[in-house]
């Protein structure tokens, strides 16, 4: 019998969200919704996108007791003209429309060359999550005023409230949050301290001000780093004594190249740090990336880079030790900030950078010149070589200490499986590759120093109501326990993992639906019989992608290119980019890999396998094990069908499924 969610499906039942409802109906995928820091953060960056083209010299944040936040500059001014096309005022269109700003024309004379902003969502989602939000507006010579409420709607349209000197221009956003929407309904005055104080340090000679009105007093703070990010960096460090006298570094292309436009690069100041934590902080056009990305990946380069060329040059290295990027690099705190055209992140809300150019262009925008700083001042380059050094000595000892700990009686590696070369759980990596084909392109695409893979024939077994004196009755289940070094064990147990043999064991399967039965297979086995190894993160989910995009060369200055999507949004998001790059439909192809096997091994390593370009997720521990239970017990037992069809036909209007 058909349940009450099922009986009434008709035409009426789908329902189509206009304007900002997607925001309010779903905060969480536009924004942050612990506080309203991120929204506030929004119309702070669309400021300080200004500033960072030369048109803005200040930036205020006023906080209100009615709990209004208010965000000024000195910039343009946001157009108040119709839009040629959508016929409302440019003003409006922006805080109303989902992908409506100035931002995405980064070339042939668009309003911003480098920004922050690429989605033209930002502060259409501020509106959309606001009780009430007020736009003034200072262009040639008028003042213009609109407000919106109850999430983004105009309650009073745009009008002249005044008028002005020609010279002074700039806009006011004054917000009120909608507390509904947020988990905490104040903004985090630490956070927006450090966002602004970011800011000053990333804008040469902009004045970035915080006023908050306390009682019936305003309470003022100022931020300004005259040697800017030596400054910021040594703040961030106060607790530490850096080894050396912290290093700046800075370079922009003069000229266009083949990969990179006039303009682009980066700057950096590095200092190491012998006892204690590295804090470090990274920024793209000004955004703040606290998860990295790609540019982190670019300056780690540059320095190892450095560093080895000094040490070789100097003759520093004792013999017998191999040093690796990690011992360069392991004790550096570092301030950084990258310029890009055409910045790619990790989601709305920009916490992690993903261009893959960006760390061939970090890496060679600094490699050199930090090597440049390091024979000026061959002093602190030699106790950078020394606490490199000593890194690189500290791993080998561990590695001996590592091989002491294993007995006679190891059990032999499984033959199918291709081990690597170091012996160090930090660094070695094991992916589990679903079947030979996929197995033979993985081997030719790792680092066969840190990489392993052992290939698996077909789909794991079951093991969720496996015993564990049975698990090695499974050939696939037996090779994988040998291969990492660890029996099987229950969550309560106390277990001995000096023979863990990977300090990551990533599952790699194809990006399809079969490829996903296997993953969930092999999670149900580390899940019910290896829960030590999730606990304390080792294993890992790759994630391949399913589309490739291929396209043509076009004039002199617009080599051939290629991208890669994980999935069908990711897959559109690139088509929608190359539409606003104007890419006719007939210079570039879409392909779908039938599976791992098809892609060739440097496809492989460049979306898959190499650490810098990756993506691989790391599988959380178990925080509710009443509820984990519950729910293998309903999709993996075996007595289990009649729930999982019940379940299936209330859920399974919500199934995205691949045909």
């Amino acid at each position: 019998m058909p349940n009450a969610m099922t009986q009434n499906y008709d035409e009426s039942s789908v329902t189509v969200l206009k304007g900002l409802e997607p925001v309010r109906e779903r905060p969480g995928m536009y924004t942050r919704t612990e506080n309203p820091t991120h929204i506030i953060q929004e119309v702070i960056d669309n400021a300080a996108d200004e500033a960072l083209g030369g048109f803005a010299s200040e930036i205020c944040v006023e906080i209100f007791p009615d709990g209004g936040i208010e965000v000024s500059d000195n910039g343009r001014g946001i157009p108040t003209g119709l839009h040629p096309v959508e016929q409302i005022s440019v003003v409006e269109l922006v805080f109303t429309q989902l992908h409506a700003g100035g931002k995405f024309n980064k070339k042939d004379g668009g309003a911003y060359a480098f920004s922050g902003g690429l989605h033209g969502v930002g502060v259409s989602v501020t509106n959309a999550l606001s009780r009430r939000l007020e736009v003034k507006v200072k262009r040639e010579g008028k003042i213009f005023a609109i407000a919106f409420a109850n999430g983004g709607e105009v309650v009073e349209p745009l009008h002249e409230i005044g008028t002005c000197s020609l010279k002074d221009t700039g806009t006011a956003v004054k917000v009120w949050a909608d507390g509904k929407y947020f988990d905490n309904p104040n903004v985090s005055l630490v956070e927006l301290e450090r966002i602004m104080r970011a800011k000053a340090v990333l804008l040469s000679g902009v004045k970035v001000k915080l006023k908050q009105h306390i009682n019936s007093e305003i309470a003022i703070k100022e931020w300004h780093y005259p040697n800017g990010l030596t400054d910021y960096l040594n703040d961030l460090i106060a607790d530490n004594i850096p080894a050396v006298p912290t290093m700046t570094v800075e370079r922009y292309l003069d000229e266009e190249t083949e990969d990179f436009a006039i303009g682009e690069g980066a700057a950096a100041a590095l200092s190491w740090i012998e006892e204690g934590v590295a804090n470090s902080e990274s920024y793209v056009n000004l955004i703040p990336t606290p998860s990295g990305g790609t540019h982190e990946s670019g300056l780690k380069q540059a320095v190892f880079t450095a560093v080895s060329r000094f040490i070789q040059h100097h003759n520093l290295l004792p013999r017998g030790v191999k040093l690796q990027s990690e011992d360069v690099f392991a004790k550096v705190a570092f301030v950084l900030s990258a310029r890009m055209i055409d910045p790619q992140f990790q989601g709305q809300t920009k916490e992690k950078l993903t261009n893959r150019d960006a760390l061939k262009l970090v890496s060679t925008a600094l490699a050199d010149t930090i090597e440049l700083q390091l024979n000026n001042n061959v002093e602190a380059g030699k106790k950078i070589a020394e606490i490199s050094i000593r890194q690189a000595q500290a791993r080998m000892r561990s590695v001996k200490k590592i091989e002491k700990k294993k007995g006679s009686g190891v059990a032999v590696l499984p033959g199918k499986l291709t081990d690597c070369e170091s012996e160090d759980i930090r660094e070695n990596e094991l992916f589990l590759v679903e079947g030979d084909s996929a197995g033979g392109s993985a081997k030719l695409a790792r680092d066969k120093a840190t990489q392993a893979i052992l290939p698996l024939r077909g789909k794991v077994l079951n093991s969720f109501e496996v015993h564990r004196d049975q698990l090695f009755g499974n050939q696939e289940i037996h090779d994988i326990s040998v291969a990492i070094g660890v029996d099987p064990h229950a969550y309560t147990d106390e277990v001995d993992l000096s023979g863990l043999r990977y300090g990551k064991i990533a599952i790699l399967s194809d990006a399809d639906v079969d490829g996903s039965h296997i993953q969930v297979l092999l999670l149900t086995l580390f899940y019910t019989h290896f829960p030590k190894l999730i606990e304390n993160g080792h294993i890992f989910v790759a994630q391949p992608p399913l589309y490739r995009i291929d396209v043509a060369a076009s004039g002199k200055n617009k080599p051939a290119r290629k991208f890669y999507a994980l999935d069908e949004a990711e897959l559109s998001s690139l088509l929608e980019r190359l539409r606003k790059e104007n890419i006719k439909e007939t210079a570039y192809s879409v392909s779908r890999f039938k599976g791992l096997g098809e892609m060739n091994p440097d496809q492989l390593k460049d979306t898959t396998m190499h650490p810098d370009t990756r993506r691989l997720l790391k599988v959380a521990p178990i925080e509710d094990m009443a509820e984990m239970n519950a729910i293998f017990t309903k999709l993996m037992g075996k007595g289990e069908a009649a729930a999982r069809r019940q379940w299936m036909e209330e859920e399974g209007d919500k199934v995205v499924a691949d045909v």
